[in-house]
């Protein structure tokens, strides 16, 4: 049976408290939330519906669902966020986290299991991003048992995992791929441990989609040029971003990669970069452009502090350290782009990511084949290359279907 509002809204706050929202954070919603039961009494409705919440913020916040399109300022967003939260708790029983904020076990067993799931998938070998995504999502499925009175794995059930999963509806193919394969991961390692006695891993339900339905972002030459110009070289932070962003145009390195980067991964007799990647473990060697070796030099002589640890990238601020593994580089693009006078809209080009797409797709451009560039830039299969297929124009259009051929297909 659904709740009246008035107890949907008391244990959503209850939840909220249980998981350890901030004072300041719960007062803000409880303000909302008396409005928005003067305002439904003032309609006479007495339970929650996805309607009611748009009304509300659009009459009292002046939010209109149109709005919903675009992307919101952040007092907007907020508004949006008080009709969600009661939306999801209502449908799923549960608060869904967004995926950037930081998830922590409530539950002691649960916190304890989240540890050894960490130090299993350190063991197994994965990559430091992998292993903290992994516990990030595991931890937040163990959230959910919580929120649903299950403080342990005895009770478990693949109706619990599908129930779950439900609350997963809306958020992009990446997102939920990145679930299933951190669930299939904790689960397997529950089996292992006796937690659980069913392989539930392998009952779990594929993604229908796939990376390659989307296009890589890419930049123009031209705009390539405006943003390395608008790097000030004349300062240490800008030799040592300038070398960071031509590392990802001329070599295709992962900005993980980048960061990684140690002296003795580069030979100058032979002008040759060698390393083992961190997401696929294997081992790269490629020829330094001179412009690279030159941006490299440039950083180390005149913009690198003096300190003794050996990554080729340090911080620009004091205490001089390696650049964080949570630093994925992308506002220095950001910044330079503002800089640049580039135009920023929801499908630009903006991550480290994209001027490795970029290196591709001018490879393709240059009839390279598929295989060279699966090597260039580290792929473990040509499946992962062929995605930048979609960005060479000029040999699409060599390629339509005439009508009736596409009428026969």
């Amino acid at each position: 049976m659904t709740k009246l509002l008035e107890d949907l809204i008391e244990n959503l706050d209850r939840e909220l408290f249980r998981l350890g929202y901030a004072e300041s954070s719960l007062k803000f919603y409880r303000t909302r939330w008396r409005e928005l039961l003067a305002y439904a009494k003032q309609r006479g409705e007495l339970h929650y519906t996805e309607q009611l919440g748009i009304d509300f913020i659009k009459d009292c916040h002046h939010v209109e669902q149109d709005d919903f399109k675009r992307k919101l300022t952040r007092s907007e967003t907020r508004e949006l966020r008080i009709i969600r939260l009661l939306g999801d708790y209502q449908l799923h029983n549960t608060v869904r986290r967004t995926v950037r904020r930081p998830v922590v076990a409530v539950e002691p067993v649960f916190a304890a299991t989240s540890y050894a799931f960490k130090e299993h998938c350190r063991l197994k070998g994965y990559g430091k991003s992998s292993i903290t995504v992994y516990v990030r999502y595991a931890t937040r499925f163990m959230e959910y048992l919580s929120s649903q009175g299950i403080v342990d794995f005895s009770n478990l059930s693949m109706g619990e995992i599908h129930n779950f999963l439900r609350t997963l509806v809306g958020f992009s193919y990446k997102t939920v791929d990145l679930n299933l394969c951190a669930l299939r991961a904790f689960l397997r390692f529950l089996n292992q441990r006796g937690d659980i006695s069913d392989n539930f891993a392998e009952k779990l339900p594929k993604v229908k989609g796939h990376k390659q339905t989307s296009i890589p972002s890419t930049w123009t030459h031209d705009e390539l040029k405006k943003l390395t110009d608008a790097i000030d070289r004349g300062n240490p932070t800008g030799k040592r971003d300038y070398a960071i962003i031509i590392l990802a145009c001329r070599l295709g390195l992962r900005s993980s990669d980048i960061k990684a980067l140690r002296f003795d991964n580069i030979d100058w007799s032979s002008k040759k970069l060698r390393l083992v990647q961190t997401k696929t473990r294997q081992p790269l060697e490629l020829p330094i452009p001179r412009d690279v070796g030159w941006a490299i030099i440039d950083y180390l002589k005149g913009g690198r502090p003096v300190v003794e640890d050996d990554h080729i990238f340090i911080t620009s601020k004091a205490p001089y350290k390696p650049l964080s593994e949570e630093d994925h580089l992308e506002g220095r693009i950001r910044k330079y782009m503002q800089v640049a006078g580039l135009c920023k809209t929801r499908k630009s080009p903006c991550g480290m990511h994209s001027l490795r797409h970029t290196l591709a797709s001018v490879l393709l451009e240059k009839d390279t084949p598929l295989p060279l560039i699966s090597d260039i830039i580290g792929h473990i299969s040509m499946n992962s290359t062929a995605v930048y297929l979609k960005v060479d124009r000029n040999k699409l259009a060599e390629c339509p279907l005439e009508i009736e051929e596409a009428f026969h297909a």
